[in-house]
């Protein structure tokens, strides 16, 4: 009898451990992206009379609202809102039109973005990062996160935390390829953070997943040759406007 007991309240104890388990393939991400508007400037730029005048004007730090449909087969990203002030340094602007298309199944991405006075169609493979796990652990819109760093473009390193229970490999702008969504992401070098505020359990609609989507057609690599190109005389600043564009 007893033995029989222990058996059912075993049994019982799996499956309310069971129930708490949450795997989660289709839904809404809200994220809060903040962003340094002064970080592009280097302190020697802090002696011209234009950015000093320039940091009197504008805020320091900014955000936007952006959102994530997804499901087992896609995610679609983009901004929901911009800064409610509106006050962004020239170039910092965020556009509205820009749209990140992953299709999760088939390891491609489609990704339309504003540079300056041209949109761009990126359409290429998922990039290939290098993550390095560690045990670091978080908890991020009540979800356990775990931290993991890679590096872009030779020197820029990037923080990422990601919950398994969600179980799309994905995350804020071109980031993916972490055992589950990234819910929290940091470039250092940037000083910009994109965290989730919120998570909504629904599938999204088709509509939702299947955005129109335009520009000059471009791989990652013709993408990066163009930007090259176009900032060689920028110095430090172009530098960074680069490695921002690249996210």
């Amino acid at each position: 009898m007893k033995r029989y007991l222990l058996l059912s309240l075993l049994f019982v104890a799996c499956v309310v451990a069971d129930a708490q388990v949450k795997f989660i393939s289709s839904g809404r991400i809200e994220f809060e992206k903040r962003s340094n508007q002064f970080s592009y400037y280097d302190q020697e730029d802090d002696q011209s009379p234009w950015v000093v005048e320039m940091k009197k004007a504008f805020p320091k730090m900014v955000s936007e609202t952006y959102v994530m449909d997804f499901n087992d087969e896609k995610t679609v990203y983009k901004m929901l809102k911009e800064d409610p002030a509106g006050k962004y340094v020239w170039g910092r602007k965020p556009s509205e039109n820009d749209v990140t298309v992953k299709d999760v199944k088939t390891g491609q991405i489609s990704l339309q973005r504003d540079i300056f006075e041209q949109t761009y169609l990126i359409k290429d493979s998922l990039r290939n990062y290098k993550w390095r796990m560690t045990n670091e652990t978080r908890t991020i819109a009540g979800f356990e996160c775990r931290k993991a760093v890679t590096i872009i473009s030779d020197s820029v390193y990037i923080v990422a935390f990601y919950t398994d229970e969600i179980t799309v490999s994905s995350g804020p702008e071109s980031f993916g390829g972490l055992p589950g969504m990234i819910l929290g992401l940091a470039v250092p070098r940037l000083q910009m953070t994109w965290f989730a505020t919120k998570v909504e359990l629904k599938e999204p609609s088709a509509t939702a997943l299947t955005p129109k989507q335009k520009g000059k057609a471009a791989t990652w690599a013709t993408y990066e040759k163009d930007l090259n190109k176009a900032m060689s005389e920028w110095g430090k600043y172009g530098a960074k406007v680069l490695w921002n564009s690249m996210l």
